[in-house]
């Protein structure tokens, strides 16, 4: 299995790449599903555009897992990438190959950050709202964000400064006066805080990442400080809850009759979109949006999704209280620095897992820069502080 979906030649100094999460006319869109596959979109995905009208050129669209709920693509229809038993993130391969300045991808559920992490590579997930989501595949649309995956924090500035911006088209971007205040309220205070409740799992090597970068700062002049934030790690449940309800919500749109894959078995309109979803969702996705379905029913609603939402509320209170006296949060990307083939294939509900180390910013929509294989989380609106933190690791 190649990295690529569809691989175009560009000019390697403004080369992109995006994952299979956003629509093009040009190129099939898949979503890492069999549900979709040869799909051609009759328009493109804004991000697109802009970054064309930018200079950028596209150099093609990598493989992602089946849409986007996944660790680094494994649970993909197309087949996962392995490197001596490690799972390979396409997204980072293209970049680090030389392919591409950087890739435009969705942040579904974390796994361009732990990518990044894990291939000595920036990220920037931008504040929800920040950058369009028109035309790309829905998912979790209450956290899904368009980010980047660079070399470095220079060339994760510069795509973003091409692509953010309001768009009429999208009714989760934020006005640009919305965006301006928000930005101008945004103080320096060269003071990070460690988050010691988000360490618990991660391993002894995803831990020397943390010190590491943590030093690393402290000799740049800045304030390095630990925190303990219980409620913060709550995330993960929550946003499992959150993301598999939105999802069962948003895929509900395939059912073989308008477009997608359809069944060739089937006698009547309900042996039709059931079987043409039980035969082109993977196993992890079925599971995914079984769980969401369970949570949104009349018994579970109350108890389970709405209580979700409820925590939801808190953890963003929690950490905009931690962020008033700091930059940064700082916390894993992952649990470990690298997935094994045996790791993945072992435990099918791994990526729901270590959604715990990514949840709280995919959950509240705070900025995030991974830099030095850990997360950044900053406050809404600070991306340009996050990432000059990142030039300092």
């Amino acid at each position: 299995m190649s990295i690529y979906m569809t691989k175009q030649e560009a000019a390697a100094e403004k080369a992109v790449v995006f994952d299979d999460m956003f629509l093009t006319t040009d190129m099939p869109t898949t979503a890492g599903s069999k549900m979709l596959e040869g799909y051609n979109s009759l328009f493109e995905a804004e991000v697109l555009t802009r970054l064309k009208g930018a200079g950028y050129a596209v150099a093609g669209k990598v493989n992602v897992g089946e849409f986007g709920v996944d660790l680094l693509g494994e649970t993909s229809y197309f087949g996962a990438e392995y490197e001596n038993e490690t799972l390979v993130y396409p997204a980072a391969a293209a970049v680090k190959s030389g392919d591409a300045k950087a890739a435009v991808v969705m942040d579904v559920n974390g796994a361009p950050r732990r990518g990044a992490a894990q291939n000595a590579l920036v990220a920037l997930k931008p504040t929800y709202g920040r950058v369009s989501r028109y035309g790309t595949i829905p998912v979790a649309c209450s956290g899904e964000t368009v980010s980047v995956v660079a070399n470095n924090a220079a060339d994760c500035r510069a795509v973003f400064a091409a692509m953010a911006g309001h768009d009429a088209k999208d009714g989760t971007a934020l006005p640009e006066a919305m965006v301006e205040a928000g930005k101008a309220a945004v103080s320096k205070k060269n003071k990070v805080a460690v988050v010691s409740s988000m360490l618990k799992g991660a391993n002894e090597d995803v831990q020397a990442k943390i010190a590491a970068v943590t030093e690393q700062l402290a000799k740049n002049g800045v304030e390095v400080v630990t925190v303990d934030a219980d409620t913060v790690a709550y995330a993960g449940a929550a946003w499992n809850i959150l993301m598999s309800a939105e999802l069962c919500n948003n895929v509900s749109r395939y059912d073989g009759v308008k477009y997608g894959y359809r069944t060739k078995n089937y006698t009547s309109i309900d042996e039709l979109y059931t079987n043409s979803r039980t035969e082109a969702f993977g196993e992890f996705l079925k599971s995914a949006i079984l769980f969401g379905s369970e949570t949104l029913s009349t018994e579970n609603y109350k108890k389970v999704y709405d209580k979700a939402l409820r925590v939801r509320r808190v953890i963003s209170e929690t950490m905009n209280a931690l962020l008033a006296d700091c930059d940064a949060l700082v916390m894993p990307a992952a649990g470990v620095m690298a997935y094994d083939k045996a790791m993945v294939e072992n435990d099918k509900y791994l990526p729901y897992k270590e959604n715990f180390f990514t949840a709280p910013a995919s959950i509240t929509g705070l900025p995030v820069v991974v830099a030095g294989g850990v997360q950044l989380v900053g406050k809404a609106f600070s991306e340009d502080v996050l990432l000059d933190l990142a030039e300092l690791v």
